[in-house]
């Protein structure tokens, strides 16, 4: 061997004993450790998600072979929403870690702390060639908390099934006095089973569809309220006493100011005139060239008040995702928007709902709902309790209204009722709940009328409604660039008059006249609430 070999020779062996040494000494508990994590894994145990449940107690979503279950497929679609798998915002926003399932959209979503729980863990060793050999330090998880919803099963099925049946996108929205929605329901809609079982063909169809299906048209469609808003003109004229309950103006026909010329839709669509009306009788009718008039003697900055006190203009704080704000337009908004002078004209159609106001369908019946409770205001709740799964064991349960009054006058409210009632009535626009009547033994007599039915079989109690009619002008264009002449169809009433249970607003889109369209749906969802009361 060579000298050159030998000192090759040493060299490697110095370094291997070097590096033997180094492995020794300085990195063997390193390793000792290394070698322990890897006979130890610390596993979660994942928190059995909580239920979620109608107001009557019947079971709407449960968890199936790990996953979410939405047992009345799309009726309650964009209200409870659906779960899928976290990104990276989801990391952010709820602190889990990617890949773990949660509420992605509707209460899933807004409630997910709720229900979720708290997931468990355990340490497992594990032998050489992966066998688990014994657990240490176990900590069980928790399950998530049980919720029980305002809704009506039965009131949230039957809206969607008359949606469906319209042919008409649009949107339902049901809610009691004291604030709690019995039925919210937007159309198309889809089922959230497709994504809790992860059915990507069905997911990508729902996502590329046009007519937006997972768009929450009830809280975040923007619409002209049309003769809705009549309602609000009515209270600005009489609170910032512009009018009286008897301050009367004739129609005819049209209202001309210099160029400009401004109609009724009874003389645009039959020639013919109410002749002198107060204001109970101009919500009977709906007579426009009344609230012209009136919303000129009132002034835009009083109409804009009373909107904006009403809660248009703003959210109304339904614990939901997506909610639109609206728009009350004014001078300072149309300068500072459009660079234009606000003109006379656009007091007159505002008056009416039409022009560039905007309002939501949850809007419009939460007006209405405000009216019937008499000018009271109270938060709105999807959620009737809470509960840890345990019977008669409540965690939690809302019962704080929060509500507060308006300041509207009794005298006011009487007069805006009183018209509302007779627009429901013989000679009103709300022709399909003109005597309005349903067959149940078990309502209370008060204040309604027991009547024979005409199959004297049983007796029919007729039902006092009050309403509101709106057949809103779009200003869209269609796909050949010409004017849609569609209208979207408004309807919102309460019943009974007397002592009022329900709020109903109706809206399809460019579907034609409210009291056409959107009225038959409304004495449908009162007739399903009525006949099934006890």
């Amino acid at each position: 061997m060579s000298n050159i070999s030998r000192i090759l020779v040493i060299a490697v062996t110095l370094v291997l004993i070097v590096r033997l040494a180094q492995l020794q000494l300085f990195q063997g508990r390193s390793f000792i450790q290394r070698s322990a994590q890897n006979r130890f894994r610390i596993e979660n145990i994942p928190a059995v998600r909580g239920l979620i449940y109608d107001r009557n107690g019947d079971l709407l979503v449960d968890n199936q072979n790990g996953s979410r279950r939405y047992l009345k497929g799309p009726d309650f679609a964009h209200i409870i929403g659906y779960m899928a798998t976290a990104d990276v915002d989801d990391v952010e926003f709820f602190g889990v870690e990617m890949g773990s399932w949660v509420g992605k959209m509707g209460l899933e979503k807004e409630e997910n702390q709720i229900l979720s729980g708290i997931n468990g863990g355990v340490v497992r060793e594990y032998s050489a060639n992966g066998m688990p050999l014994r657990e240490f330090s176990q900590k069980n998880p928790i399950s998530g908390r049980n919720i029980q919803l305002t809704l009506d099963g039965r009131l949230q099925h039957k809206a969607r099934q008359l949606l469906l049946e319209s042919g008409f996108s649009g949107t339902i929205v049901v809610s009691s006095l004291e604030g709690e929605i019995l039925s919210l329901v937007s159309y198309p809609d889809f089922d959230p089973n497709i994504f809790s079982q992860n059915q990507q063909p069905e997911i990508v169809k729902v996502l590329q569809d046009l007519q937006k299906p997972l768009f929450n048209r009830a809280i975040g469609g923007l619409y002209p309220p049309a003769s809705t808003f009549k309602l609000i003109t009515s209270i600005a004229g009489l609170e910032s006493k512009s009018i009286t309950s008897q301050t009367e103006i004739e129609d005819t026909g049209i209202l001309r100011v210099g160029e400009f010329s401004y109609s009724n839709w009874y003389y645009t669509g039959y020639g013919r005139t109410d002749g002198w009306v107060n204001l109970a009788k101009a919500l009977q009718r709906s007579n426009d060239i009344y609230f012209y008039k009136v919303g000129e003697m009132t002034g835009i900055d009083n109409i804009d008040i009373w909107a904006k006190k009403m809660g248009l203009g703003t959210k109304t704080g339904i614990s939901l995702e997506g909610e639109s704000e609206g728009l009350v337009p004014n001078p300072v908004w149309k300068k500072e928007t459009l660079g234009e002078d606000w003109y006379l004209g656009d007091t007159y159609i505002t008056a009416i709902g039409q022009g560039n106001l905007l309002v939501t369908p949850i809007q419009v019946n939460f007006v209405t709902t405000e009216i019937a409770d008499g000018g009271k205001r109270c938060p709105l709740n999807l959620v009737r309790l809470v509960s840890d799964g345990i019977p008669n064991n409540i965690v939690d349960k809302d019962i704080s209204k929060r509500c507060y009054d308006l300041g509207i006058s009794a005298k006011t409210l009487e007069t805006i009722i009183q018209g509302m009632q007779l627009a429901c009535d013989s000679g009103g626009t709300g022709w399909p709940l003109f005597q309005f009547k349903v067959i149940n033994d078990k309502l209370p007599i008060d204040g309604l009328n027991f009547i024979d039915d005409a199959s004297g079989s049983a007796k029919a109690v007729k039902i006092p409604v009050a309403c509101k009619t709106g057949t809103a002008e779009t200003g869209s264009f269609d796909q050949h660039g010409e004017l849609n002449d569609k209208t979207h169809a408004w309807f919102t009433a309460f019943a009974p008059v007397s002592k009022p249970e329900i709020v109903v607003t109706v809206l399809l889109e460019s579907a034609g006249q409210g009291s056409d369209i959107a009225g038959p749906l409304a004495r449908e969802i009162l007739k399903t609430y009525f006949e099934n009361k006890e």
